[in-house]
C-alpha cells in the first residue's frame, strides 16, 4: 500500500509541478505545516514503526513542527520520494544517501554511530550453519549454488560485496551462481535459515537485528565473509527547508541521547532499540568511499565493453574522485 500511494503521489506532484507553472508560489523557505521522515525499513515496517516513533515524536517536539514518518523498502522510492517534495528529512543507508544529494536537493545533517560509538558498520555473506559452505566454494563459480543479493542500490546488499569480493576476481554474480535474486536483509536471513538460499548478502547490523527479533532464525546462518569497514547510514535534509527548521533538525540528532538526566536516559532508550548510540556531525565527504566504489565498478564495466571511451572517461572519473577523497582526508583527518 504504501509503495502504491508513493507512485500515486508522484503523478500528483508532477501534475501539480506543471499546473504551478507561471502562478505565484509561497516561498521555499516557509515554515512547514508539517514534515514527512522517510524510514528506509530494511526489516519491515510493523517491526521497524514502534521503534522510530518515538524518535520522532521528540523530533516534533523539539522543533515544533508535526512530523509523520513514512516507511518503504525500496530505495529508488525513498529517494524519489524527497527528490519531488515528498519527505523533507529521512534515514538513508550510504548508497541512497549519495544519490539523494546528488538528484533529490538533499543535505546530510549528520551520520550515525552505534552503540560503542562506531560509524562504519560491514557487508556480509551468510550461509546456512552446517550446510558446509564456505566462501571458497562461492567463489568456485560453479553455477550449483542459489545467492541472494540485496537492492540495487543496497551499499552493503549489492555494491560493497561487488566492488570489495565480486570484482577484483572478475565474478559476475549472474554468470556464477545457479540463480540470483535480490532481497531485503530480512528476506535474505530468512531465506539462507530455511534452505530457499545457499548464501546471500547481508550487514552487520541486519544481523543484530535479526539475532534479536528473531533468534531462532538468525542461530541457524553464520558468516563466511565480511567487508572492509562502510559508511553508516546518515539523515538527510532538503536543502530548501527552512533554514530555521533544518537547524533545529540538526541539533536534534546531534544532541539527541547526549547529556544527564532521565530526558537524555530516554533518548539513549530509544537510541538503543534502533542498535544506535547517537549521531555525529558529517557532510557528504563522509561518503567518499561509496563514490569510490561506484567509480571503480563503472570503470569494470567500461573495460568489459571494450569502448576506449568509455574505458578513458572512467578512468578519469575514478582519478577525480579519488584525489578528491584524499584533499578530504588531508584537510579533516578525523572524519
Amino acid at each position: 500500500m504504501i509503495r502504491r500511494s508513493l507512485i500515486t503521489g508522484l503523478g500528483v506532484a508532477a501534475a501539480l509541478a506543471l499546473s504551478g507553472c507561471g502562478k505565484s508560489e509561497a516561498p521555499k523557505s516557509a515554515t512547514p505545516k508539517e514534515l514527512t521522515f522517510s524510514i528506509l525499513s530494511a526489516e519491515n515496517q510493523q517491526s521497524m514503526g514502534p521503534l522510530w516513533q518515538p524518535l520522532i515524536d521528540d523530533m516534533s517536539a523539539y522543533i515544533g513542527v508535526p512530523v509523520k514518518p513514512f516507511f518503504a523498502s525500496n530505495y529508488t522510492s525513498l529517494i524519489e520520494a524527497m527528490r519531488f517534495n515528498q519527505v523533507q528529512v529521512g534515514w538513508f543507508s550510504a548508497v541512497p544517501a549519495l544519490e539523494a544529494t546528488e538528484r533529490a536537493n538533499g543535505e546530510i545533517l549528520g551520520r550515525v554511530v552505534d552503540s560503542g560509538g562506531v560509524d562504519s558498520y560491514e557487508s556480509v555473506l551468510i550461509a546456512r550453519k552446517g550446510a558446509g559452505i564456505t566462501l571458497d566454494k562461492v567463489l568456485k563459480c560453479d553455477k550449483s549454488l542459489n545467492f541472494g543479493m540485496g537492492d540495487a542500490k543496497s551499499t552493503s546488499g549489492t555494491l560493497a560485496p561487488k566492488a570489495y569480493l565480486f570484482t577484483p576476481r572478475n565474478i559476475e554474480p549472474a554468470k556464477c551462481f545457479k540463480t540470483v535474486r535480490s532481497g531485503s536483509h530480512q528476506a535474505n536471513v530468512f531465506a539462507v535459515a530455511n534452505g530457499v538460499l545457499d548464501v546471500a548478502t547481508n550487514n552487520s547490523v541486519g544481523l543484530v537485528f535479526a539475532k534479536r527479533d528473531n533468534p531462532q532464525i538468525a542461530e541457524k546462518v553464520e558468516v563466511i565473509w565480511s567487508s572492509p569497514p562502510l559508511p553508516e547510514s546518515s539523515i538527510v535534509a532538503r536543502k530548501d527547508l527552512d533554514p530555521a527548521i533544518r537547524e533545529k533538525m540538526r541539533q536534534f540528532f546531534l544532541t539527541y541521547g547526549t547529556g544527564t538526566g532521565p530526558k537524555a536516559d530516554k533518548q539513549r532508550e530509544v537510541l538503543k532499540g534502533l542498535a544506535y548510540g547517537g549521531f555525529r556531525p558529517a557532510d557528504d565527504s563522509y561518503l567518499d568511499p561509496v563514490r569510490e566504489m561506484e567509480a571503480a565498478e563503472a570503470l569494470v564495466d567500461a573495460r568489459r565493453s571494450g569502448d576506449a571511451a568509455k574505458i578513458a572517461a572512467a578512468e578519469k572519473a575514478l582519478a577525480e574522485i579519488q584525489a578528491k577523497a584524499a584533499q578530504h582526508r588531508a584537510t579533516n583527518p578525523d572524519a
